[in-house]
């Protein structure tokens, strides 16, 4: 029988069907996937497009205890990021929330934000060496910021614009989304 190149397809398929089917080897496969897709830059809206964030009544925690309210941050630039550790585009567009933060940790508010319990937050954080703070929700989240899928990430401007509403993974450390911190902050 002769190899041919038909045969060659089918059977990478088969592998590549058989290592998404196994547990240990599917979550590393979709990671990888969505960081292929992270690699673009959400779109960005001009204040026309915008919608405004009207209900800033939002309660946290951190991981220490200590509670915010996002009525605080009225007048700052958010980033707003849903995410969960079992969740690949999450995982997948962590490396650039990271830089991003690194970057404008003294210049915005990051809220990004978990309902997982805290002691698999802090694992997923040590084991992946993160220093941005997690929150978790306390009271309900507004209408506008609820989201049906994870990742979701906004990012709002001091008037409560909605400049930024992203659901999936996404490069937030790339040019364009600092541009559009850089022009905010100033």
């Amino acid at each position: 029988m002769k190899f041919t190149k038909s045969h060659r397809n089918n059977i990478i398929f088969l592998i590549v069907i058989t290592l998404l089917i196994i547990p240990q080897t599917r979550q590393p496969i979709q990671i990888f996937i969505h960081k292929g897709l992270a690699l673009f830059s959400p779109s960005v809206f001009n204040k026309d497009e915008s919608k405004v964030l009207a209900n800033y009544n939002w309660t946290l925690k951190n991981l220490n205890n200590n509670t915010i309210n996002l009525n605080e941050y009225k007048g700052e630039v958010v980033f707003v990021n849903l995410w969960a550790t079992w969740c690949p585009p999450c995982i997948a567009e962590m490396p650039s929330i990271q830089e991003l933060y690194n970057d404008y940790k003294n210049d915005i508010k990051f809220l990004i934000v978990s309902e997982e319990n805290t002691e698999t937050i802090k694992r997923f954080l040590k084991k992946h060496d993160y220093n941005f703070e997690i929150n978790q929700p306390i009271n309900d989240t507004p209408e506008m910021l609820k989201s049906r899928s994870i990742p979701r990430t906004l990012l709002i401007d001091k008037e409560g614009n909605i400049i930024i509403n992203k659901s999936g993974a996404a490069n937030w450390n790339s040019a364009k989304v600092r541009e559009t911190i850089d022009n905010l902050i100033n």
